[in-house]
């Protein structure tokens, strides 16, 4: 196991990029949460928190994004050097897992690290439309970003908030489908009938 006192450098493995301000425990569990959910849900700088999918990749959480077919991160303030909080949940019961306070680094494309992420998240892009040339497309046009752990725990097991999470929904101009009218179901019987008939 790596020595906490040691400072994280870049590239190294995953037990050791971890800022050493991170306990292990708190790594470990970090990392479990993340590589068994494919969504974690993010608070950038601005913005509200959004569901956002990803990797787990060499100690952080990876994304993609910013680009054409691709998830927005520039609308949380998700830039270099900002900072993130990173909301996990449990796989098996689907509740909040643990949260954790996050640094943004932005990956230059094309850099050893940034062809490791990336072929990491072309591994799971679902419904891509250009598989084969994916990591091209997102070196021209998207940003690939890395969440490294910042710090302890802020909620997970044994220090879970009282009372309900549910977020408040964001203002729209959707509606709710209204009841269908009680004599509808009548006069559609009526009209399949008379074309029966007729």
């Amino acid at each position: 196991m790596a020595d906490p006192s040691v400072p994280a450098t870049s590239g190294a493995s995953a037990q050791t990029s971890a800022p050493a301000s991170v306990p292990a425990l708190d790594r470990a569990l970090i990392e479990e949460a993340a590589k068994k959910s494919a969504l974690v849900w993010v608070r950038g700088p601005r913005g509200p928190e959004r569901a956002l999918w990803h990797v787990w990749h060499d100690g952080a959480v990876c994304l993609v994004g910013d680009g054409p077919a691709e998830q927005p991160l520039d609308a949380l303030g998700l830039v270099d050097g900002a900072t993130a909080t990173v909301t996990a949940r449990s796989k098996d019961k689907g509740g909040l897992l643990a949260v954790w306070p996050a640094r943004v680094a932005e990956l230059p494309p094309g850099g050893e690290e940034w062809r490791a992420a990336a072929a990491e998240l072309a591994g799971k892009r679902l419904n891509a439309p250009d598989a084969t040339t994916i990591a091209e497309r997102w070196a021209r046009e998207c940003r690939v970003l890395r969440l490294e752990p910042a710090g302890a725990l802020l909620q997970g097991p044994g220090s879970m908030p009282d009372g309900p999470r549910a977020a408040v929904p964001l203002p729209t101009p959707a509606t709710t489908r209204r009841p269908v009218p009680a004599g509808l179901p009548r006069l559609l019987r009526r009209g399949r009938r008379g074309r029966t008939e007729g």
